[in-house]
């Protein structure tokens, strides 16, 4: 997934637990990564940008040079792993790429006006279970895809060394 193109990513249609994920390509720009780490990570649960912003983030993240990697990337990505399970990880569950995820009838409407009545909804749009759990999913592939980078700037970088331990540990977990 890290080869294909970024597709065309309606930020304002996606959710974030802070609201819509408007402000996230300027926070990925700036690397602003724990702002960037509350709004895809919140108290265990991803969200609609999480697999997105992992995709940029990741796709950056193989560019870099090793030395100049921060801590503060590695908590983000450490974050989102920490949280998968599991019973997150059942292709048979979710749809079927990852670019289904921007469909739109997972999409919130553009206009924010109505977004409260949208999340009393019993299943507000974009978290019926199979994209829910795609959010999950897919955050787990592209982390697992990356694992030799992890791997490599571990090699690397001594300030982030104890968070990429536990990093790699999980996703090799995972992997089994």
């Amino acid at each position: 997934m890290l080869n294909q193109p970024i597709p065309n990513i309606r930020w304002q249609q996606l959710t974030t637990p802070y609201g819509r994920g408007t402000a996230i390509p300027q926070l990925i720009e700036q690397e602003q990564y724990q702002q960037l780490a509350e709004l895809i990570e919140h108290q265990g649960t991803l969200w609609q940008v999480t697999p997105w912003v992992l995709l940029i983030l990741l796709k950056k993240l193989a560019n870099k040079n090793m030395e100049d990697v921060s801590l503060q990337e590695i908590e983000l990505y450490l974050a989102v792993a920490q949280v998968i399970t599991e019973d997150y990880l059942d292709p048979a569950h979710t749809v079927q790429t990852m670019q289904e995820l921007l469909h739109a009838k997972y999409l919130w409407i553009e206009d924010e006006e109505d977004d409260e009545l949208e999340w009393e909804e019993e299943t507000p749009k974009g978290y019926e279970q199979q994209a829910f759990l795609g959010y999950y999913y897919f955050s787990h592939l592209l982390l697992q895809e990356a694992l030799p980078i992890f791997t490599a700037i571990n090699a690397h970088n001594k300030e982030a060394a104890k968070d990429l331990d536990e990093l790699i540990t999980i996703l090799k977990q995972h992997d089994k």
